[in-house]
């Protein structure tokens, strides 16, 4: 038994025992892919020792076909599991990414199940030991493994890279593991195409880094139990892709190093100089992941080169890009909290804000990912009242590591460090307009690096720019709510004005009621008026309960002298007002008769009250080629110029002294609803004419 198959069995066996860990702990999407990918890993590492231990070359080739059918499963499982872990709604990535998990799937399995009396040949080294020649099929299989394993890093780096403050710290050692992993999967299977063979020592680099890949993903099941959070990474895969920069460089790289093997010593020194390029890309990809170093980095340039820490123009660049079309205020805060995550290397930023009745402060939105089993944060801090005023007077950023205020206390204890040594925790009150709105919380910044006071400054701009914000989401609410009763109250007004024309009609029936009462015909008429004006009434209030932004009409075909008609006799004519008809024959227009005869109905109150001391009335009815005109005109004070121009048709302007002044703008949109428009001629002292144009062949809209 030797050294190198003891190192496989381990590491199949710490697979076994990690999807066993998190088949226990988790039940989502990516758990059952894990546990699917680490039993593959798991039967392939259990292969390989074999093949690595004292066995018959007869029967070597025999096991490594398992290892074959294992490497044909693994991009199946791993690809699901980068597209599915962590990710906010698994299920949609999978869908997405459907036809290239089947392909992930069938292409593997077909190439082994289908050549597998010609994927290999197993032949015997001088000084013993064992090579295996690859032929076509299994080439492809290893191309396909390549490829795969490069998508998934890819995959994985979009996780990581989505994450931010506590999550990336939780997670970090999952995808260091992985990566290692994979990582080495691209150099195996770069090397096993290039030679068209896999040797003992591609397969002892292979069990090696997965047995560090497993003891890292411990760590992590141990660090956040295999993932209690969501994260929605961009659909970009290639843009800024470190897997894909390493990838490329790497190829390259071990592309040069074959065509010079021979003059640096044969293969292998070629072997020794690829693990060197190897380990040198993996300790590159560890680096550009490193919160910490890239802090040190930071810090170190702005400290020898003088040169401010943060460059404010960009940052100040991309805030105002980021948040410029957002339009609901937990995106805007939950744009901003990443922003100062990610500007200022703090690994929990969190936001608190008033709610309406200003009785609480309520978390919105924060960095910082609770494990399971541990204490959970509250959410909300009651009352408010107290913080709020403190906030106000307090203006400034605190620490709240150095003696907080009484009032702040409830802020302290609602925003614990994850670690011993986590740097200050500072609150940015939320102020604007003379209003305090709530904080922003910082705590645990990397390495503990202490804030300046540059960064405490354009920390303090920030927080005024996400007040100014919030402030502006909260006015907009308000004047939206403003402006819906604007609404409903013009809305109303119209009703009122309608009930209004059918009292003042009942009114006049009333005032000729005790003078003609004997007269059976005029009583007759009066119930019929009656009548008439309840049923009004009743249509009036059930247009009330279905209010539309747009108007709805119920057009039937309507005779215009049927409809003049009808109105004339709701309106009644005083005794001192001469009524003169002049009724042109024209076809029936399609109308919604009840909204006309309100326009007719308005036109004529409004010429008899023109008329206070008599006059001629005269309606007219004619046919103007395809459109049909209602013509209004009386004798009374008649309007200004401006007046029609500036109010006439426009609501809540009026010169009566009990008008609503909606009653033309009532007119007009009916009138506009049936394709038709209105027309005014007036001039003061010499009475007003009105035409109503219809048309005769309305395009329905």
């Amino acid at each position: 038994m030797s050294f190198g198959s003891i190192m496989a069995w381990t590491a199949g066996a710490l697979c076994a025992g990690l999807a066993a860990a998190v088949l226990m702990r988790r039940k989502s999407v990516a758990a059952w892919f894990f546990v699917g990918g680490m039993l593959v890993f798991a039967a392939e590492s259990f292969f390989l020792g074999l093949n690595l231990s004292e066995v018959d070359l007869e029967e070597l080739g025999e096991r490594h076909f398992g290892v074959f059918v294992a490497k044909s499963l693994s991009p199946f499982f791993w690809l699901a599991f980068s597209l599915t872990y962590l990710r906010g709604e698994p299920r949609k990535h999978l869908h997405r990414w459907r036809i290239a998990l089947v392909i992930a799937l069938a292409i593997p399995a077909g190439v082994v199940l289908g050549f597998r009396n010609s994927l290999m040949e197993v032949l015997p080294v001088k000084g013993g030991g064992w090579w295996i020649q690859y032929f076509a099929p299994a080439g492809a299989l290893t191309l396909i493994v390549l490829l795969s394993s490069i998508v998934i890093l890819m995959n994985l780096e979009k996780t990581l890279r989505a994450a931010i403050g506590t999550a990336r710290w939780k997670i970090k050692f999952a995808m260091l593991g992985l990566g290692l992993i994979f990582g080495a999967r691209v150099y195996t299977a770069s090397q096993t195409l290039l030679f068209s063979g896999y040797g003992p020592q591609t397969a002892v680099l292979e069990t090696s880094a997965l047995l560090a890949g497993c003891i890292l993903m411990g760590v992590a099941l141990v660090r956040q139990g295999f993932g209690t959070i969501d994260i929605y990474p961009s659909r970009a895969v290639i843009q800024g892709s470190v897997t894909l920069i390493l990838a490329g460089v790497y190829l390259f790289v071990v592309g040069v190093l074959a065509q010079v093997a021979a003059a640096l010593g044969g293969g292998a020194s070629f072997q020794f100089q690829a693990v060197v390029v190897v380990a040198g890309v993996a300790t590159l990809a560890v680096l550009l992941f490193s919160d910490r170093l890239r802090q040190r980095i930071r810090a170190f340039v702005a400290r020898h080169f003088r040169r401010p820490q943060h460059d404010s123009r960009a940052l100040w660049s991309s805030f105002t890009h980021r948040l410029s079309s957002v339009t609901d205020p937990r995106i805007y805060c939950a744009e901003a909290v990443k922003l100062i995550a990610e500007s200022f290397q703090v690994l929990s930023v969190t936001i608190w804000l008033a709610d309406d009745r200003k009785d609480a402060l309520r978390q919105i939105v924060s960095t910082l990912a609770h494990s399971k089993g541990a204490a959970d944060t509250e959410d909300t801090l009651a009352p408010a009242a107290p913080v709020l005023d403190g906030l106000l007077g307090a203006s400034e950023a605190f620490d709240l590591d150095r003696s907080p205020p009484l009032w702040a206390k409830g802020i302290e204890e609602a925003s614990p460090s994850q670690f011993g040594k986590g740097g200050g925790r500072y609150c940015f009150p939320l102020i604007a307009a003379g209003r305090a709105l709530g904080a922003i919380i910082l705590v645990d910044r990397v390495d503990a690096i202490p804030y300046s006071d540059e960064e405490l400054d354009l920390l303090k701009c920030i927080g005024d720019q996400v007040a100014a914000g919030l402030f502006q989401f909260q006015i907009t609410h308000e004047l939206m709510q403003a402006k819906e009763i604007e609404s409903f109250q013009s809305m109303s007004a119209f009703f009122v004005h309608d009930l209004k024309n059918a009292a003042s009609s009942l009114g006049l029936m009333l005032q000729n009621l005790p003078v003609h009462f004997d007269d059976p015909d005029f009583r007759a008429d009066a119930f019929r008026g009656i009548a008439s004006h309840v049923s009004r009434i009743n249509q009036i209030t059930g247009r009330l309960g279905s209010l539309r932004e747009k108007m709805e009409l119920n057009r039937v075909p309507t005779d215009l002298k049927a409809l003049v008609e009808e109105a004339l006799a709701a309106v009644g004519t005083p005794d001192d007002v001469e009524l003169v008809r002049n009724f042109q024959p024209v076809p029936p227009v399609l109308a919604d008769r009840e909204q006309l005869g309100t326009v007719v109905t308005n036109l004529l109150l409004n010429a008899r009250e023109a008329m206070a001391r008599g006059g001629r009335l005269t309606v007219e009815i004619s046919r103007h080629g395809d459109r049909a005109v209602i013509s209004i005109t009386d004798t009374g004070c008649g309007m200004t110029a401006e007046f029609i121009q500036n109010s006439l048709f426009r609501p809540f302007r009026t010169t009566k002294k009990k008008g609503l002044g909606i009653g033309m703008f009532q007119c007009r949109m009916i009138v506009t609803a049936h394709q038709g428009n209105i027309q005014v001629e007036s001039n003061p002292g010499m009475g007003s004419v009105f035409h109503v144009f219809l048309s005769l062949t309305p395009k329905h809209s």
